[in-house]
């Protein structure tokens, strides 16, 4: 007989491990704090708040894709408007400064590397929104609580003859 223990089976292509989910929650709120302390000197960034909505890590922690969303991007009267892809790209200029300083908040063995994208996931909810909110889509989605009411007693789960009985029987003279 042997003593090797069975191995685990491989993870499949696309899951995430708890361990991935916890190290890039813990780095996500890291980066909060080192952007919150530390000023980038950026004129992409000057007055400039940004959001870090998520952070996905590679399988071996050492690549990281943090989403980011400016401050008032989705509004098209606030001064990020339009120059959203400025901003993602002077944080990705900045990537290294950043990494530097994340090293010193998180204690893993390996600071990753960050990657800047835009959080396109606040324009997609708006857009099934407006789809929803749809007039056209409404009359398809919406069902009147008047119409149930006068619906053949066949959907219940006794069936019509329940329906029949319960009224009683017909007179067939």
């Amino acid at each position: 007989m042997s003593n090797r223990k069975p191995k685990k089976p491989a993870a499949k292509a696309g899951t995430v491990s708890q361990r991935q989910l916890r190290a890039s929650e813990m780095i996500r709120h890291a980066l909060v704090e080192v952007m919150r302390e530390n000023e980038i000197r950026d004129d992409a960034l000057t007055g400039v708040s940004v959001t870090v909505t998520e952070v996905r890590l590679s399988p071996d922690l050492k690549h990281a894709t943090c989403f980011v969303e400016p401050l008032g991007a989705g509004v098209d009267t606030a001064p990020v408007a339009g120059h959203i892809n400025a901003i993602v790209k002077a944080l990705n200029v900045h990537a290294k400064f950043l990494r530097g300083a994340l090293g010193r908040h998180i204690e893993m063995r390996f600071t990753p590397d960050l990657r800047f994208r835009h959080d396109e996931s606040f324009a997609a909810a708006e857009r099934l929104n407006r789809l929803l909110d749809d007039p056209r889509v409404r009359a398809d989605v919406y069902v009147s609580p008047f119409e149930d009411d006068d619906a053949d007693d066949s959907d219940r789960p006794d069936g019509p003859q329940a329906a029949q009985h319960a009224t009683g029987p017909k007179d067939e003279s």
